[in-house]
């Protein structure tokens, strides 16, 4: 049996994704670890994140801070694109 994939229709929508994000408080889920921060820098290999945390514990999305945050040495970490999961709004 052989089967047809249906034809799909790309669109790209400019200031879409991480871009939207730039200058703004981001989570990434990544392959390992949650990583919070200010979304300064994106290109095709690594996003930098200002004031960056490694999260831990996120605690209640609802609460006003992660239950347990850790500072990077220099508040300043790049993050492998090919490394995230999902992404949004930090706090």
């Amino acid at each position: 049996m052989i089967v047809k994939a249906a034809k799909v229709e790309v669109k790209e929508v400019e200031e879409e994704g991480l871009i939207c994000f730039l200058e703004k408080q981001v989570l990434l889920f990544c392959l390992n670890y949650i990583y919070a921060g200010k979304l300064v820098g994106v290109n095709d290999t690594f996003v930098k994140l200002d004031d960056a945390k490694v999260v831990y514990q996120t605690g209640s999305f609802t609460s006003k801070g992660y239950a347990d945050a850790q500072s990077v040495p220099g508040n300043v970490w790049y993050v492998q694109r090919s490394a995230i999961e999902s992404f949004g709004a930090g706090k």
